[in-house]
């Protein structure tokens, strides 16, 4: 972390371990399985940095990427989404990676409509939500049918509409976009 902070000359606001999935449930978050674990403090810790970071201008959107494919980006988009649905904040978790989505997976959902049927306007985000779990304050948008064009979709006028729409009826909107590499 400090090689990170002194490279980038930013802070480091979080610091997640390594998280091991071996006898655990699926479709559930880690930070649910194990609430009393120091990786759920990390998680818990990161939740309440994000909030200090966004003491003068509320965080409403967290996109969460990596460097490169398999780095876990997933699973820390997951995560996060639940510790901050476990505080009372209404959260929306959204899949956009639409290269590889895992979100819909990893959670065990159905993928039925979802983001690129918002972009298409085949779906509203209440016909692409989908329940998660038992807290009612979290959803989970899936990816959808996987387009020809995804980088243009995530750049486009319509994707900033989508994402406005979602902020009026969340109060955090948790993005799991495609890897920066990408």
């Amino acid at each position: 972390p400090d090689d990170v902070s002194q490279l980038l000359k930013l802070p480091t606001i979080g610091l997640i371990g390594k998280i091991e999935r071996k006898g655990l449930a699926e479709g559930t978050a880690y930070v649910v399985d194990e609430p009393r674990s120091p990786i759920a403090e990390a998680f818990r810790s990161l939740r309440t940095n994000l909030e200090f970071a966004g003491v003068s201008k509320p965080l409403r959107t967290i996109l969460i990427t990596s460097s490169g494919p398999s780095e876990g980006k997933s699973t820390v988009a997951i995560n996060l989404a639940m510790v901050i649905a476990q505080s009372g904040k209404k959260v929306v978790l959204v899949d956009a990676d639409l290269r590889r989505p895992s979100i819909h997976s990893k959670l065990k959902l159905t993928s039925g409509a979802g983001l690129t049927d918002m972009f298409r306007s085949l779906a509203t985000d209440q016909d692409a939500s989908v329940p998660w779990g038992d807290n009612p304050e979290i959803m989970v948008i899936p990816s959808g049918d996987i387009p020809p064009n995804p980088t243009e979709l995530l750049g486009s006028d319509r994707m900033t509409q989508i994402l406005n729409q979602l902020c009026k009826k969340f109060d955090i909107v948790v993005i799991d976009s495609p890897p920066f590499i990408v």
